[in-house]
């Protein structure tokens, strides 16, 4: 159980650490990331903080990748709930400020990109599980047949449309974050040669056996 205990704890701080690079990019006020763009903009309709309606978008996501047929596991379910939460709690105490400085503000884009690609490689690697949205990428990649970069990218260029619509904040900021959080990711996992196909997730069943099997 030690093993999976490393496991849970390395999933939980890279979730920390994709929330934190969320709330940079959202601090620097250059326009937010894709999928901020569309919380926010749900945020500012209904009246949620962006924490909690990330939440729910997650929670809806995952029904529909069930029906679709995707797996479901633990880091899926923790992805929903861990990251709106983290960010609710770094916001809420606002434990990153306010930037004004121009400069400034593109660093702490680049560094909030950088943090998310860090977050990544701890939970990604936990093998416990994508996230709602990366099994959503899935889903529809099986079923239209196209491949994953353009699937990934129409989805993220009509959540950013529909969360413009909604009110979100969309800049500058969303565009380099559309075009630079792969070479982010690429360059973390790069350096600890971390190989994202050699990771077997599990899902929730064969946890659940294995908890079983051990008591």
């Amino acid at each position: 159980m030690s093993r999976y205990l490393i496991r849970l704890l390395r999933l939980i701080f890279g979730l920390f650490l994709y929330a934190l690079g969320i709330v940079f990019i959202m601090k620097a006020n250059l326009g937010y990331a894709p999928w901020e763009v569309f919380h926010s903009g749900l945020s500012k309709t209904i009246g949620l903080q962006i924490g909690t309606i990330t939440i729910l978008v997650g929670a809806l996501i995952i029904v529909i990748v069930f029906f679709l047929g995707e797996k479901i596991g633990i880091g899926t379910i923790l992805n929903m709930i861990l990251i709106g939460f983290f960010m609710n709690i770094i916001l809420d105490f606002k434990i990153i400020p306010d930037i004004k400085n121009i400069p400034l503000r593109y660093t702490f884009l680049i560094g909030g990109l950088f943090i998310i690609a860090f977050g990544s490689y701890f939970y990604i690697g936990s093998g416990f599980g994508a996230g709602p949205r990366d099994c959503l990428m899935v889903a529809i990649t099986k079923r239209i047949k196209l491949p994953v970069g353009l699937c990934r990218g129409g989805i993220e260029v009509l959540v950013t449309i529909i969360g413009f619509f909604l009110g979100g904040s969309l800049g500058i900021g969303t565009v380099l974050s559309a075009i630079s959080i792969g070479f982010c990711i690429q360059i973390v996992f790069k350096l600890f040669k971390f190989d994202v196909t050699k990771i077997k997730h599990e899902d929730l069943g064969i946890i659940v056996n294995k908890i079983f099997i051990k008591f």
